[in-house]
């Protein structure tokens, strides 16, 4: 009984033939179906076997039959049918026949990094908008996929959490729960009798590092916690250079982690130092406790060396030498734009500006917190009418009604959020009427009717000339769209985008009446947020106008192509943030356009332009990469504001100016940003990882897509089985195509199932032009095509275009030779790991001569194109198609030891590769190997004729 259920060979049960996979549990056999996925996988209990309750007995695989003959194609779609099928294949990086995404060649260097790292501990700090959750998610599928580890665990600030369930999901099929505190209530309710914890039941999970940090769940998170763990947005867990408390927790959390030795740990972060070396070397530190006494200042070699085994960071232009595949990323041009206050406007201004000041200076006569509010209240009211009219109202109404009963103390974290633009927090769309409430508690009559008329000119400003600067983002906004550009208007506040998003709909109508504009918030639930994109992207003109709501974990890549800052964000973190929406991996365009909309008059702007924003650029332009700002901006900031309350001056135009050039806090601040730009750019120069060639990665991609099939092989693959058919293909000059059924073709039903739409746009390389959706090897219609095909060519029915075999006369060949389709076996052995695992891939083997002659191998080079190009160029009669193909498969026991070898020798190139990919030290293992399972099923054969001189066809 041992034999027959041995691992990777075929046995008959319940009526049917299944390959056997191995198994953790003596008393299960596992069974895969011989033609199936892993979704049908079922046990069957070894003692009912042995009882003879359950039969099970030995299978072979059912050799071609003569009167099936196809043509050549009929046999390149079988093969490319049955490769595009397989999950677990042999080469090495396994994970690549479970996902569905291509990843590009430089998104696999820290996978190969992982693969020398045992446990793998390794910082990922690649720019914005290269691909870190694909490159984190290729690691954590590759080891799920070798078997060395069964559960995920994401941690990541909660406003992620949803946007990692869903690339979990839908990009590397690992599906993962939510664990935050809005959806504890419902696992818990899932959890069996006697279990402990959600954290132990569920499979995979996505973790709001802020839920699992708390004094209340730390405990349980820790012993409960997957042994893969993925961190993301990890700066902000590391050691804090201030006062954090909740970014000390996260750190102490990450420190309990990393203290398991056997745990493996990925860091992603674009911004792994915040301008403190300390904090960066504490994340470090996590990896390997010894990088904590490192100095970057005087790191040796050897140190370096070492660090670089654990950490990669590279800019843009560094992936530019990767196989040519600069072409991935856009050009970015940014731009400013500017208005000036109408004399309405202004007036407005000016009044609040004054109102603002009388508010800060008589909070200098109160203490603690009540001094602190009056502060937060002239600051909510100048940032809401610099905004928009419709900002100031929804701020100044709410405040002139007087102040509610109860009154408590509050401390800045109540209003900070509502007003400046804080980092590694879930950014807060919401207008801060509170804060201007809080600090008018004690104001006079007198003064709350100063604030309805403030209101009163806000709510005439709203929609007139008069608002100079939804006049000028029209503007704007109209010379994009005649560009071709599709922008994202970006606004700091609710009230302001919905107000901006009617006047862009209302004033741009009659130039562009196919443009459809809408205004996403944070006032709408994350699904509608995404429902509503989703619902823009199809109208050929869009504008989306947006809040901070979606400048963090949402994609705008394949709609958008330009954004506009209506309202200046006070951190530049944030400026990046929402220009890497668009401009990142995956986006179409070419270029991407940027435009810093402010007002010259207004002191606010001025002082947010001189202080960060121009200074982040300036960065960027030379180090061709954002470089966080120093950790204490908002200090710096709150300066520098309170400085226009206290020192701006008239400009000589009835407007205030605020003179920053030479104030030694701005000076100081600089020199520590530039400090922090300068060893951003030597880490980025050392950890580029120029150590693992592009050739090396080629090399393993090159053999992985040999055994899995590439994009060509599925292009090919879908529009031949297509126009077989009976189905059209048009062609697009996007270079897409059009998948259609005409008129009278009934398609089988499980490929009628699968297809979405008639007409159908499709591309097969990424990024897919817009509207076309990209066909990979794993999505379910290309599955659908290929499993059709495969289990109709074994079952012998005639309708299907894949053949098992046929013969073809062609002056490819001089001598008869033989190709076969192999579909082979292998066990994949390694020390310490408690069973093999099962990896397969379908080989094409060709033979020249005939049995009893001396029969050669061809090179798999030479067999590839001979499946590929040899067509029949002589007629071959049917019944000398049945004599040829009779003699040979009645010969096919005398051809077993010529492919056996052949199998024999793939399988030990196998091993190599295994080894190479492995290889470092402690990780080149005695003992690996890969078992070729003999015999391998013979899926299909080809047999070349020369053609007799003197025939044609």
């Amino acid at each position: 009984m041992g034999v027959v259920a041995a691992p990777g060979s075929i046995v008959r049960c319940r009526g049917r033939e299944w390959v056997v996979l191995p198994s953790s549990s003596p008393e299960v056999i596992r069974l895969r179906p011989l033609v199936g996925d892993e979704e049908e996988e079922c046990g069957v209990y070894r003692p009912l076997v042995e009882a003879g309750l359950e039969k099970l007995e030995p299978a072979a695989f059912p050799l071609p039959a003569p009167e099936e003959a196809g043509e050549v194609l009929g046999v390149e779609l079988l093969w490319n049918a049955a490769r595009l099928l397989l999950r677990d294949g042999a080469t090495p990086l396994r994970c690549l026949g479970r996902i569905s995404v291509r990843p590009r060649a430089y998104q696999l260097v820290p996978l190969l990094m992982a693969l020398r790292l045992d446990p793998v501990r390794i910082l990922i700090a690649d720019d914005v908008g290269v691909g870190k959750t694909i490159e984190a998610l290729l690691i954590a599928r590759e080891l799920l996929d070798r078997g060395e580890i069964d559960r995920v665990c994401v941690l990541c600030p909660p406003y992620l959490c949803d946007q990692w369930q869903r690339e979990l999901a839908e990009k590397f099929h690992i599906h993962a729960e939510v664990v935050r505190s809005g959806t504890v209530s419902r696992l818990e309710r899932g959890l069996p009798p006697g279990e402990p914890s959600i954290f132990s039941y569920y499979e995979h999970l996505v973790v709001s590092i802020d839920y699992a940090k708390s004094e209340r769940h730390r405990a349980d998170f820790l012993i409960h916690c997957p042994r893969f763990v993925i961190v993301d947005e990890a700066h902000g867990a590391a050691q804090p250079g201030s006062a954090s408390r909740a970014q000390q927790q996260r750190h102490e959390l990450l420190k309990a982690l990393a203290a398991d030795p056997g745990r493996h740990l990925v860091l992603l972060t674009a911004t792994p130092h915040s301008g403190i070396e300390e904090s960066f070397v504490s994340l470090l530190a996590l990896l390997r406790p010894s990088f904590a006494r490192l100095s970057f200042r005087s790191l040796t070699d050897k140190e370096r060396e070492e660090v670089a085994r654990h950490f990669v960071q590279r800019r843009r232009p560094d992936i530019a030498r990767w196989l040519g595949e600069h072409t991935c990323f856009p050009e970015r041009e940014s731009v400013e734009e500017t208005y000036e206050l109408s004399p309405a406007y202004r007036d407005l201004f000016q009044r609040v500006y004054s109102f603002s000041r009388e508010l800060v200076r008589a909070g200098e006569a109160l203490t603690g917190w009540r001094r602190r509010i009056c502060f937060w209240a002239a600051l909510s009211l100048l940032r809401c009418v610099m905004s928009s009219p419709a900002a100031a109202v929804a701020a100044l109404l709410k405040q002139a009604s007087g102040r509610p009963e109860g009154e408590k103390e509050v401390g800045d974290a109540a209003y900070a959020p509502f007003v400046y633009d804080l980092p590694d927090e879930e950014p807060v769309d919401a207008e801060p009427a509170h804060a201007v409430e809080e600090g008018g508690s004690e104001l006079s009559e007198a003064q709350r009717q100063r604030l309805r008329q403030f209101a009163r000119q806000a709510q005439a400003l709203c929609g007139s000339e008069e608002d100079t600067k939804v006049v000028r983002c029209a503007q704007v906004v109209s010379e994009l769209l005649r560009e071709g550009y599709q922008p994202v208007v970006w606004c700091r506040y609710v009230a302001t985008a919905e107000y901006v998003a009617g006047e862009l709909r209302r004033r741009l109508a009659p130039a562009f009446p196919d443009l459809a504009v809408e205004a996403v918030t944070g006032a709408r639930p994350e699904e509608d947020r995404r429902g509503a994109v989703l619902a823009l992207s199809r109208h050929p003109r869009r504008v989306l106008v947006a809040t901070d709501c979606l400048s963090e974990g949402v994609n705008l890549q394949d709609y958008f192509t330009a954004v506009v800052h209506y309202d200046l964000p006070w951190n530049p973190n944030r400026l990046e943030q929402r220009e890497g929406r668009v401009d990142r991996f995956g986006q179409r365009a070419k270029k991407v356009k940027a435009v810093l909309l402010y007002g010259r008059d207004n002191p606010v702007d001025g002082a947010v332009l001189d202080v960060l924003l121009r200074k982040a650029r300036e960065i960027r332009r030379s180090l061709g990469v954002s470089v966080p700002v120093p950790e204490d901006s908002e200090s710096v900031m709150e300066a520098v504001l309170r400085a226009l309350f206290a020192r701006a001056r008239d400009g000589g135009r009835g407007y205030v100016q605020l003179s920053l050039f030479g104030d030694p806090r701005v000076q100081e601040f600089h020199k520590r940003w530039d400090e922090a730009a300068g060893r951003e750019k030597e880490t980025r120069t050392r950890f580029a990882q120029r150590s693992i060639k592009p050739e090396e990665v080629q090399r393993e991609l090159e053999e992985t897509d040999r055994v899995l099939g590439d994009p060509g092989a599925v292009r090919r693959f879908v529009l031949s089985t297509w126009q077989r058919l009976g189905c059209g293909v048009r062609q697009d000059r996007d270079g897409s195509f059009s998948l259609y059924v005409p008129r009278g073709v009934d398609l089988p039903f499980v490929v009628r199932q699968a297809l979405p739409e008639n007409p159908w746009r499709v591309a097969f390389e990424t990024p897919a032009p817009e509207g076309a959706t990209y066909l990979g090897r794993n999505h379910p219609f290309v599955t659908a095509l290929a499993r059709y095909l495969l289990e109709g060519a074994l079952a012998g029915a005639g309708n299907v275009p894949a053949a098992r075999c046929g013969v073809v006369r062609t002056t490819k060949v001089r001598r008869r030779t033989v190709l076969t389709l192999l579909r082979v076996r292998y066990l994949l052995d390694e020390p310490g790991r408690e069973r093999s695992l099962l990896a397969e891939e379908v080989l094409v083997a060709g033979f020249r001569g005939t049995l009893p002659d001396q029969v050669t191998v061809l090179e798999e080079g030479e067999a590839l194109s001979l499946l590929a190009e040899a067509g029949p160029e002589a007629p071959v009669t049917a019944e000398e198609r049945r004599e040829v193909l009779s003699e040979m498969l009645g010969r096919w026991e005398g051809f077993l030891p010529r492919v056996e070898a052949v199998v024999r020798e793939r399988a030990r190139r196998l091993e190599e590769a295994h080894r190479r990919v492995r290889a470092a030290a402690g990780l080149l293992r005695r003992g690996l190997a890969v078992r070729p399972q003999l015999p391998p099923d013979l899926l299909g054969l080809l047999v070349l004729l020369p053609v007799p001189k003197g025939v044609t066809r």
